[in-house]
Formats: structure tokens, C-alpha cells, sequence
């Protein structure tokens, strides 16, 4: 395991990084700036990142290499994602992705529920109109 901390750019944000695959501790660095990456804008409200990965199915081929990513929200709230592509950068990607949306609407939700209400103004016909009415 790997613990790193961005303190830069106002982000005070862990990010973790776990594997017991060889093959994958050579993503580390890059996984860890990935999801700094991702994650820069909603940095302010996360504490903690966790990614993890794993095979799925050991030496065979095919879509088993799965990531977790763990987030921990400053209010202690949990997000865990999990992703299985046919390589670890993939599945990094996807599961990234997948947590930001989740993030988001969870900080959504929290700031005072709904999307903004749109106000329809009803089209009546021939209200304002001559063409075709007459």
C-alpha cells in the first residue's frame, strides 16, 4: 500500500494506492495522478481516496482486471465504485468516472435537493399571433 497526500492547490486530499498484482504497482504513479486528476474539483469535500487493483481471475485473459475506488467524503460519507475491464487503466477510467457522478450528486443533493425548478410559460394559441388565425 501506497499513502500519498496532495497538499497542493488547496488540496488536502489522501490518496491511497493498493495492489497485490506485480504487474500493477507499475501503474501506481499514474493511477494515484489520475485520480487527483479526476478528483481536483471536488477535492474540498473529499478526505480520502483508496484505488485498488486486483485480477479477477489470475494469468487468464479476458475482462478480469477490476479497480475499487473507495472515497471517504469530509463528512465521513462512503463511495465505493468498482469497475472490471480488460486492462487496469480502463477499468481505473471507468470507476473514476463513475465515483465523480456519484460524488456529485451526493453534493447536489446535500446543497438543497432538486435541480433548479424550470418556470414554463404555457403557449396559448392565438395569443399574440394573426398568422393563420383569422
Amino acid at each position: 500500500m501506497v499513502e500519498i497526500s496532495l497538499n497542493h492547490l488547496e488540496m488536502d486530499m489522501q490518496l491511497l494506492f493498493k495492489t497485490r498484482e506485480r504487474q500493477a504497482q507499475g501503474l501506481r504513479d499514474w493511477a494515484l495522478e489520475r485520480t487527483g486528476f479526476v478528483l481536483r474539483r471536488l477535492s474540498w469535500r473529499v478526505s480520502r481516496a483508496s484505488v485498488n487493483l486486483s485480477d479477477v481471475d489470475g494469468p487468464r485473459h479476458g475482462v478480469d482486471k477490476r479497480c475499487q475506488v473507495a472515497i471517504v467524503a469530509v463528512d465521513g460519507s462512503p463511495v465505493v465504485v468498482t469497475a472490471t475491464a480488460r486492462d487496469w487503466r480502463s477499468a481505473l477510467n471507468q470507476a473514476l468516472a463513475r465515483a465523480a457522478e456519484v460524488l456529485k450528486r451526493l453534493f447536489h443533493r446535500e446543497k438543497g435537493g432538486r435541480r433548479s425548478q424550470r418556470v414554463l410559460i404555457p403557449h396559448e394559441r392565438g395569443a399574440g399571433s394573426t398568422m393563420g388565425h383569422g
